[in-house]
């Protein structure tokens, strides 16, 4: 219980991060600190402590085993979130070739 306890400290880290911070730089290392904590909640949903994975209980019968279907979810959400941050690096990019800074209360003040 304390892990996930963890993960939710890490989210609200992130959250804070968007929510707080007037830097487009620290806004999207505050998405990909959100992105991390939802993985790694995830991958913990189908961890089992002593656990082995599907593949290897091909004849014998396992009580105890891995969930493999949040690890597959968990890899389509890492590269869905490589895309993302990708997208947003080069709009922030654009940002500041047109304004010359990464301040969001003076991107709202310039009006261009």
């Amino acid at each position: 219980m304390m892990i996930y306890l963890l993960c939710l400290i890490l989210f609200c880290i992130g959250l804070y991060g968007v929510l707080r911070k007037r830097n487009i730089v620290k806004i999207i290392v505050g998405l990909g600190i959100i992105e991390y904590s939802m993985n790694l909640f995830f991958v913990l949903l189908g961890y089992r402590t002593h656990g082995r994975s599907p593949i290897e209980a091909r004849t014998e019968n396992v009580l105890n085993m891995v969930d493999p279907l949040p690890q597959a979810v968990v890899l389509t959400s890492i590269v869905i979130s490589l895309a993302v941050t990708a997208l947003v690096i080069s709009i922030a990019i654009r940002i500041y070739e047109y304004y010359g800074t990464f301040d969001i209360t003076k991107i709202k003040r310039l009006k261009g």
